[in-house]
């Protein structure tokens, strides 16, 4: 069974999901098409969850409830190719980025010879926020800004990684 948003996230259309997770951070959907992960959203609050629909989206709550329990899980999913080779290219040092650290758009641009403004849309582009850390990315003043699905989230999953 697939359930559908009523209420587009900034980023995101109208769509199916493959199954719908409750986090203590919000309801995540989960967008697979049976062969790749294609997506992860947060979900407005009061969203009802949902069994997955297909394998990959079976493995993604899985994996996604692993991390829960254990925020140095490593992800291994299925991933689909998509974004310019640039996002990409952000997309993996974000995900380099260990637990419990964070780094800013500026350190972050500058390992990537790029501007942070750049770096910022790119993170804000991210599909599969969690298992693309890029709550982890901040201001140069250790501010939280830019995190499409609220800096509310982005700081509840920034202490709960360091263990606060």
């Amino acid at each position: 069974m697939k359930a559908s948003v009523t209420q587009p996230g900034p980023h995101s259309l109208l769509q199916d999901f493959s199954a719908v997770m409750a986090t203590p951070f919000g309801a995540l959907g989960i967008v697979s098409d049976g062969q790749y992960l294609r997506g992860i959203e947060f979900l407005p609050p009061g969203h009802s969850t949902s069994t997955p629909a297909n394998t990959i989206a079976e493995m993604a709550q899985h994996q996604l409830g692993h991390y829960l329990a254990d925020p140095d899980y490593r992800f291994d999913l299925p991933l689909a190719p998509g974004g310019s080779e640039y996002r990409r290219r952000i997309w993996a040092a974000i995900a380099a980025i260990p637990r419990g650290t964070t780094c800013t758009y500026g350190e972050l641009a500058q390992t990537a010879n790029s501007a942070a403004r750049a770096v910022g849309q790119a993170c804000g582009d991210n599909p599969f926020p969690v298992v693309i850390p890029c709550h982890r990315v901040v201001r140069s003043d250790g501010g939280l800004a830019g995190y499409r699905w609220g800096v509310e989230r982005k700081d509840a999953l920034i202490k709960r990684e360091a263990g606060q």
